[in-house]
């Protein structure tokens, strides 16, 4: 486990895998790389959460597919049909990185809360593990955001564990009712001010403070959403780190 006396979190907007040549295999992006390298371990310990797919066993094996060729020592956690580890919360103290996949936000934190992930996670974060994931598991460390958990229609949700106190946007570029949503609810105070990330973009959080957003994706985007005091709303761009595929 890293312990550097910092506790980091990677929220990615989306392209954490990308496709490969091989039928039904995916690729680990070089976000995740940069959220490996975030631990400091030449080995570092992965876990995978699947949570908010219903702890899909196709999904968790393409995931390990994705790290196979990878120096990490790899493992899962679930709750379907009951945890699949003796001590939950030791686990999460021994990765040095977690990744939580997309899927529905709602129904992930419901169940957390139900199992008492949410102050593992916690206390998992405050001890160094780093914290990552895309959409689902990029909104779930913030106040919240929006989501299409109840359907295709999005809905603001505002039931994150809140590590983060900001708002958070995902898929901000490829979902067209994502931007106008987050905009409007930060405007109108249902949100907080926030960020928020385009597709292969991710947003590196030192504690609570915003450090830099970094892509894996060239023109791609982050951006800083915050109410203007006066029923309005502001967006300034903010230019990623590209990083090396």
């Amino acid at each position: 486990m890293s312990r550097s006396g910092q506790s980091h979190i990677l929220a990615i907007g989306g392209g954490s895998f990308r496709p490969s040549s091989r039928q039904n295999v995916i690729e680990a992006s070089a976000l995740l790389r940069y959220g490996l390298d975030l631990t400091g371990q030449d080995r570092p310990k992965l876990g995978l959460v699947a949570t908010a797919v219903g702890d899909s066993s196709d999904w968790l094996l393409k995931m390990y597919g994705a790290f196979a060729q990878w120096d990490v020592e790899v493992s899962h956690l679930t709750v379907f049909p009951m945890p699949n580890v003796a001590d939950p919360r030791a686990w999460m103290l021994e990765q040095d990185m977690i990744y939580v996949s997309g899927g529905s936000v709602a129904n992930l934190m419901a169940l957390w809360r139900l199992h008492g992930y949410d102050e593992a996670f916690e206390e998992a974060w405050r001890a160094g593990v780093v914290l990552s994931g895309q959409s689902a598991g990029a909104l779930c460390w913030h106040v919240g955001g929006n989501t299409d958990s109840f359907g295709p229609d999005l809905r603001v949700w505002s039931e994150g564990l809140g590590l983060l106190p900001y708002s958070c946007g995902v898929h901000y570029d490829a979902e067209a009712q994502r931007r106008p949503l987050l905009q409007a609810s930060v405007a109108s105070g249902e949100l907080p001010s926030g960020y928020a990330a385009d597709e292969g973009v991710a947003l590196h959080y030192v504690g609570t403070e915003f450090i830099q957003a970094v892509s894996a994706v060239p023109g791609a985007a982050a951006y800083r959403v915050e109410g203007d005091g006066d029923g309005g709303v502001k967006e300034f761009r903010i230019e990623p780190r590209l990083l090396t595929p």
